[in-house]
Protein backbone atom coordinates (compact mmCIF):
# COMPACT_ATOMS: atom_id res chain seq x y z
CA UNK A 1 0.00 0.00 0.00
CA UNK A 2 1.32 3.46 -0.89
CA UNK A 3 2.28 6.00 1.75
CA UNK A 4 -0.57 7.91 3.35
CA UNK A 5 -0.57 11.54 4.48
CA UNK A 6 -1.59 11.45 8.16
CA UNK A 7 -2.31 14.73 9.91
CA UNK A 8 -1.23 15.25 13.52
CA UNK A 9 -3.28 17.74 15.54
CA UNK A 10 -1.95 18.49 19.01
CA UNK A 11 -1.54 20.92 21.87
CA UNK A 12 1.98 21.19 23.26
CA UNK A 13 3.07 23.16 26.29
CA UNK A 14 2.87 26.84 25.38
CA UNK A 15 0.29 26.34 22.62
CA UNK A 16 -1.87 29.09 24.08
CA UNK A 17 -1.09 32.34 25.80
CA UNK A 18 -2.21 32.38 29.45
CA UNK A 19 -5.82 33.53 29.73
CA UNK A 20 -7.28 35.57 32.58
CA UNK A 21 -8.56 33.30 35.31
CA UNK A 22 -6.66 30.21 34.14
CA UNK A 23 -6.12 27.67 36.94
CA UNK A 24 -2.51 26.91 37.83
CA UNK A 25 -2.68 23.52 36.10
CA UNK A 26 -4.27 24.85 32.89
CA UNK A 27 -1.67 23.09 30.69
CA UNK A 28 -1.66 19.78 32.57
CA UNK A 29 -3.17 17.85 29.67
CA UNK A 30 -0.93 19.27 26.96
CA UNK A 31 2.01 17.31 25.61
CA UNK A 32 5.77 17.82 25.27
CA UNK A 33 7.20 18.04 21.77
CA UNK A 34 8.66 14.56 22.41
CA UNK A 35 5.15 13.09 22.14
CA UNK A 36 4.61 14.56 18.68
CA UNK A 37 8.06 13.35 17.63
CA UNK A 38 7.23 9.82 18.82
CA UNK A 39 3.90 9.75 16.96
CA UNK A 40 5.58 11.04 13.80
CA UNK A 41 8.25 8.35 14.13
CA UNK A 42 5.56 5.69 14.57
CA UNK A 43 3.76 6.78 11.41
CA UNK A 44 7.05 6.79 9.52
CA UNK A 45 7.70 3.21 10.71
CA UNK A 46 4.38 2.28 9.12
CA UNK A 47 5.59 3.85 5.87
CA UNK A 48 3.37 6.93 6.06
CA UNK A 49 4.00 10.66 6.00
CA UNK A 50 3.19 12.55 9.22
CA UNK A 51 1.84 16.06 8.59
CA UNK A 52 2.27 18.28 11.66
CA UNK A 53 -0.64 20.71 11.84
CA UNK A 54 -0.64 22.07 15.39
CA UNK A 55 -3.68 22.73 17.53
CA UNK A 56 -7.35 22.97 16.56
CA UNK A 57 -7.03 26.68 15.87
CA UNK A 58 -4.15 26.00 13.47
CA UNK A 59 -6.27 23.34 11.74
CA UNK A 60 -9.14 25.80 11.37
CA UNK A 61 -6.85 28.55 10.05
CA UNK A 62 -5.22 26.22 7.52
CA UNK A 63 -8.60 24.97 6.29
CA UNK A 64 -9.98 28.50 5.96
CA UNK A 65 -6.82 29.81 4.30
CA UNK A 66 -6.53 26.98 1.79
CA UNK A 67 -3.11 25.89 3.10
CA UNK A 68 -4.16 22.55 4.59
CA UNK A 69 -2.51 19.73 2.66
CA UNK A 70 -4.50 16.77 1.42
CA UNK A 71 -4.89 14.29 4.27
CA UNK A 72 -5.80 10.61 4.04
CA UNK A 73 -6.50 10.49 7.79
CA UNK A 74 -5.66 12.36 10.96
CA UNK A 75 -4.93 11.78 14.62
CA UNK A 76 -5.94 14.45 17.12
CA UNK A 77 -4.45 14.55 20.61
CA UNK A 78 -5.46 18.22 20.98
CA UNK A 79 -7.11 18.92 24.34
CA UNK A 80 -8.35 22.48 23.75
CA UNK A 81 -9.47 24.41 26.81
CA UNK A 82 -12.49 25.59 28.75
CA UNK A 83 -15.55 23.58 27.79
CA UNK A 84 -16.50 19.94 28.09
CA UNK A 85 -16.46 19.80 24.27
CA UNK A 86 -12.84 20.93 24.03
CA UNK A 87 -11.43 17.52 23.06
CA UNK A 88 -13.97 17.41 20.22
CA UNK A 89 -12.91 20.69 18.56
CA UNK A 90 -10.45 19.13 16.13
CA UNK A 91 -12.48 15.95 15.44
CA UNK A 92 -15.53 18.06 14.50
CA UNK A 93 -13.42 20.15 12.12
CA UNK A 94 -11.99 16.97 10.60
CA UNK A 95 -15.54 15.65 10.19
CA UNK A 96 -16.44 18.81 8.28
CA UNK A 97 -13.35 18.38 6.10
CA UNK A 98 -14.25 14.69 5.52
CA UNK A 99 -10.89 13.53 6.89
CA UNK A 100 -11.10 10.10 8.57
CA UNK A 101 -10.13 10.15 12.24
CA UNK A 102 -7.96 7.74 14.20
CA UNK A 103 -9.30 7.20 17.70
CA UNK A 104 -12.71 7.94 19.17
CA UNK A 105 -15.08 10.40 17.52
CA UNK A 106 -16.19 13.80 18.79
CA UNK A 107 -19.30 12.56 20.58
CA UNK A 108 -17.46 9.86 22.54
CA UNK A 109 -14.70 12.31 23.45
CA UNK A 110 -17.16 14.84 24.87
CA UNK A 111 -19.15 12.18 26.70
CA UNK A 112 -16.06 10.61 28.24
CA UNK A 113 -14.73 13.96 29.46
CA UNK A 114 -17.91 14.53 31.50
CA UNK A 115 -17.37 12.12 34.38
CA UNK A 116 -20.96 12.21 35.66
CA UNK A 117 -22.44 11.32 32.28
CA UNK A 118 -19.73 8.69 31.76
CA UNK A 119 -20.59 7.09 35.10
CA UNK A 120 -24.28 6.94 34.16
CA UNK A 121 -23.52 5.19 30.86
CA UNK A 122 -21.07 2.63 32.21
CA UNK A 123 -23.19 1.91 35.30
CA UNK A 124 -26.11 1.07 33.00
CA UNK A 125 -23.74 -1.34 31.22
CA UNK A 126 -22.96 -3.12 34.49
CA UNK A 127 -19.68 -1.41 35.43
CA UNK A 128 -19.60 -0.40 39.14
CA UNK A 129 -18.78 3.26 39.88
CA UNK A 130 -18.33 5.24 43.11
CA UNK A 131 -21.42 6.79 44.63
CA UNK A 132 -21.40 10.43 43.54
CA UNK A 133 -23.32 13.67 43.16
CA UNK A 134 -22.68 16.70 40.93
CA UNK A 135 -23.07 20.16 42.46
CA UNK A 136 -22.64 23.63 40.97
CA UNK A 137 -22.02 25.59 44.18
CA UNK A 138 -21.41 25.03 47.90
CA UNK A 139 -24.97 26.22 48.50
CA UNK A 140 -26.33 23.15 46.69
CA UNK A 141 -24.78 20.90 49.33
CA UNK A 142 -27.61 21.86 51.68
CA UNK A 143 -30.17 20.16 49.42
CA UNK A 144 -28.41 17.06 48.10
CA UNK A 145 -27.83 13.64 49.57
CA UNK A 146 -24.11 13.10 50.00
CA UNK A 147 -22.72 9.90 48.46
CA UNK A 148 -21.68 8.44 51.79
CA UNK A 149 -19.91 9.21 55.05
CA UNK A 150 -16.69 11.19 55.19
CA UNK A 151 -14.06 11.13 53.87
CA UNK A 152 -15.36 12.22 50.46
CA UNK A 153 -13.50 13.09 47.27
CA UNK A 154 -14.06 16.28 45.23
CA UNK A 155 -12.90 16.94 41.68
CA UNK A 156 -13.93 18.92 38.58
CA UNK A 157 -16.69 17.23 36.60
CA UNK A 158 -15.05 17.50 33.18
CA UNK A 159 -11.28 17.49 33.41
CA UNK A 160 -8.57 14.87 32.95
CA UNK A 161 -4.91 14.26 33.83
CA UNK A 162 -5.71 14.92 37.50
CA UNK A 163 -6.53 18.58 36.83
CA UNK A 164 -8.11 20.06 39.91
CA UNK A 165 -6.94 17.18 42.11
CA UNK A 166 -4.42 17.47 44.95
CA UNK A 167 -4.12 16.40 48.58
CA UNK A 168 -7.02 18.74 49.45
CA UNK A 169 -9.40 16.80 47.19
CA UNK A 170 -9.98 14.36 50.04
CA UNK A 171 -12.25 16.11 52.54
CA UNK A 172 -12.92 14.98 56.08
CA UNK A 173 -15.90 17.11 57.16
CA UNK A 174 -18.69 19.40 55.95
CA UNK A 175 -16.63 22.59 56.22
CA UNK A 176 -13.80 21.16 54.11
CA UNK A 177 -16.35 19.82 51.60
CA UNK A 178 -17.96 23.24 51.12
CA UNK A 179 -14.56 24.92 50.77
CA UNK A 180 -13.37 22.41 48.19
CA UNK A 181 -16.57 22.58 46.15
CA UNK A 182 -16.21 26.36 46.13
CA UNK A 183 -12.60 26.13 44.95
CA UNK A 184 -13.44 23.70 42.12
CA UNK A 185 -16.51 25.55 40.84
CA UNK A 186 -14.82 28.96 40.93
CA UNK A 187 -11.37 27.99 39.67
CA UNK A 188 -12.47 25.55 36.95
CA UNK A 189 -15.84 27.15 36.07
CA UNK A 190 -17.76 23.88 36.08
CA UNK A 191 -19.66 21.66 38.50
CA UNK A 192 -17.82 19.69 41.17
CA UNK A 193 -18.19 15.94 41.37
CA UNK A 194 -18.42 14.71 44.97
CA UNK A 195 -17.65 11.00 45.30
CA UNK A 196 -17.37 8.45 48.06
CA UNK A 197 -13.67 8.02 48.81
CA UNK A 198 -12.28 4.68 47.68
CA UNK A 199 -9.47 3.54 50.00
CA UNK A 200 -8.04 0.67 47.94
CA UNK A 201 -5.37 0.23 45.30
CA UNK A 202 -5.61 2.04 41.95
CA UNK A 203 -5.11 0.41 38.55
CA UNK A 204 -5.03 1.54 34.95
CA UNK A 205 -6.04 -0.67 32.02
CA UNK A 206 -5.04 0.07 28.42
CA UNK A 207 -7.17 -1.15 25.52
CA UNK A 208 -5.93 -1.16 21.93
CA UNK A 209 -7.81 -2.08 18.77
CA UNK A 210 -11.40 -3.03 17.99
CA UNK A 211 -13.90 -5.90 17.70
CA UNK A 212 -12.88 -6.55 20.46
CA UNK A 213 -9.94 -4.46 21.65
CA UNK A 214 -6.86 -6.13 23.10
CA UNK A 215 -6.49 -5.80 26.87
CA UNK A 216 -2.90 -4.87 27.60
CA UNK A 217 -1.21 -5.61 30.97
CA UNK A 218 -2.75 -3.76 33.90
CA UNK A 219 -0.54 -1.23 35.70
CA UNK A 220 -0.86 -0.34 39.39
CA UNK A 221 -0.52 3.31 40.35
CA UNK A 222 1.36 4.43 43.43
CA UNK A 223 -0.70 6.13 46.14
CA UNK A 224 0.38 8.85 48.56
CA UNK A 225 0.55 7.23 52.00
CA UNK A 226 -1.08 10.09 53.90
CA UNK A 227 -4.13 10.60 51.67
CA UNK A 228 -4.54 7.46 49.57
CA UNK A 229 -4.70 9.64 46.45
CA UNK A 230 -2.77 8.70 43.31
CA UNK A 231 0.82 9.93 43.49
CA UNK A 232 0.55 11.33 39.96
CA UNK A 233 -2.12 13.75 41.21
CA UNK A 234 -0.46 15.02 44.37
CA UNK A 235 3.26 15.21 43.61
CA UNK A 236 4.47 18.70 42.80
CA UNK A 237 6.68 19.30 39.78
CA UNK A 238 10.29 19.78 40.80
CA UNK A 239 9.69 18.64 44.40
CA UNK A 240 10.59 15.28 45.96
CA UNK A 241 7.78 12.75 45.77
CA UNK A 242 5.87 12.40 49.05
CA UNK A 243 5.91 9.03 50.85
CA UNK A 244 3.99 6.57 48.73
CA UNK A 245 3.26 2.90 48.19
CA UNK A 246 1.53 0.46 45.87
CA UNK A 247 -0.70 -1.50 48.25
CA UNK A 248 -2.45 -3.81 45.82
CA UNK A 249 -1.78 -7.41 44.86
CA UNK A 250 -2.66 -7.90 41.21
CA UNK A 251 -3.61 -11.53 40.88
CA UNK A 252 -4.94 -13.19 37.77
CA UNK A 253 -8.58 -13.04 38.86
CA UNK A 254 -8.47 -9.30 39.61
CA UNK A 255 -6.64 -8.49 36.39
CA UNK A 256 -9.17 -10.50 34.39
CA UNK A 257 -12.05 -8.71 36.12
CA UNK A 258 -10.49 -5.29 35.43
CA UNK A 259 -10.05 -6.25 31.78
CA UNK A 260 -13.66 -7.34 31.40
CA UNK A 261 -14.96 -4.17 33.08
CA UNK A 262 -12.74 -2.07 30.83
CA UNK A 263 -14.04 -3.81 27.71
CA UNK A 264 -17.63 -3.28 28.84
CA UNK A 265 -17.08 0.44 29.44
CA UNK A 266 -15.17 0.91 26.17
CA UNK A 267 -18.04 -0.67 24.25
CA UNK A 268 -20.78 1.24 26.08
CA UNK A 269 -19.05 4.56 25.34
CA UNK A 270 -18.48 3.63 21.66
CA UNK A 271 -14.75 4.25 21.89
CA UNK A 272 -12.37 3.25 19.10
CA UNK A 273 -8.77 2.16 18.57
CA UNK A 274 -7.29 2.97 22.00
CA UNK A 275 -8.18 4.16 25.50
CA UNK A 276 -6.91 4.05 29.07
CA UNK A 277 -9.31 3.26 31.92
CA UNK A 278 -8.71 3.89 35.61
CA UNK A 279 -10.16 1.84 38.49
CA UNK A 280 -9.82 1.94 42.28
CA UNK A 281 -10.77 -0.67 44.83
CA UNK A 282 -13.42 0.08 47.44
CA UNK A 283 -13.27 -0.91 51.12
CA UNK A 284 -14.34 -4.46 50.23
CA UNK A 285 -11.65 -4.80 47.56
CA UNK A 286 -14.08 -4.51 44.63
CA UNK A 287 -13.02 -2.48 41.58
CA UNK A 288 -14.90 0.71 40.81
CA UNK A 289 -14.57 2.61 37.53
CA UNK A 290 -13.08 6.10 37.93
CA UNK A 291 -12.73 7.36 34.37
CA UNK A 292 -11.87 6.53 30.80
CA UNK A 293 -9.43 8.53 28.72
CA UNK A 294 -9.99 7.93 25.00
CA UNK A 295 -7.32 10.61 24.46
CA UNK A 296 -4.56 9.10 26.63
CA UNK A 297 -1.13 10.65 26.74
CA UNK A 298 1.34 9.22 24.28
CA UNK A 299 4.22 10.90 26.12
CA UNK A 300 7.29 8.65 26.32
CA UNK A 301 7.11 8.64 30.14
CA UNK A 302 3.38 7.81 30.26
CA UNK A 303 1.53 4.48 30.34
CA UNK A 304 2.43 3.57 26.76
CA UNK A 305 6.09 4.24 27.49
CA UNK A 306 5.93 1.98 30.55
CA UNK A 307 4.21 -0.74 28.53
CA UNK A 308 6.87 -0.49 25.82
CA UNK A 309 9.58 -0.91 28.46
CA UNK A 310 7.81 -3.91 29.99
CA UNK A 311 7.56 -5.52 26.57
CA UNK A 312 11.18 -4.72 25.71
CA UNK A 313 10.13 -2.74 22.64
CA UNK A 314 11.13 0.59 21.19
CA UNK A 315 8.50 3.21 21.98
CA UNK A 316 7.79 4.25 18.35
CA UNK A 317 7.39 0.58 17.45
CA UNK A 318 4.70 0.13 20.09
CA UNK A 319 2.94 3.33 18.98
CA UNK A 320 3.05 2.07 15.39
CA UNK A 321 1.09 -1.00 16.51
CA UNK A 322 -1.48 1.20 18.26
CA UNK A 323 -1.95 3.49 15.25
CA UNK A 324 -1.98 0.50 12.90
CA UNK A 325 -5.21 -0.70 14.53
CA UNK A 326 -6.88 2.62 13.72
CA UNK A 327 -5.68 2.60 10.12
CA UNK A 328 -6.93 -0.98 9.72
CA UNK A 329 -10.37 0.02 11.08
CA UNK A 330 -10.50 2.80 8.49
CA UNK A 331 -9.58 0.36 5.72
CA UNK A 332 -6.44 2.35 4.98
CA UNK A 333 -3.88 -0.32 5.84
CA UNK A 334 -3.54 -3.98 6.73
CA UNK A 335 -2.93 -4.43 10.44
CA UNK A 336 0.76 -4.28 11.24
CA UNK A 337 1.69 -3.05 7.80
CA UNK A 338 1.94 0.31 6.11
Amino acid sequence: MSALAIGLVYDVFGSYRPRPGDPPDAEAEYEPEATVDALAAALALLGHEPIRIGNAHALLAAAQGGSLPRLDAALSIAEGYGTRNREAWAPVLLDLLEVPLLGSDALSLSLCLDKAWTHAVVLAAGVPVPEHVSVESPRELENVKLPGPFPLFVKPRWEGTAKGIDAGSRVEDAAALAARVGLVTERYRQPALVESFLPGAEYTVTLVGNDPPEVWPTLQRALARDSGIGLHAVEAEGAPAPPHHAPGELGGALEAELGQLALRAFSALRCRDFARLDFKLDAEGRPRFLEINPLPTFAPDGSFGILAELQGRAFPELLAQVLGHGLARLGLARLGLG
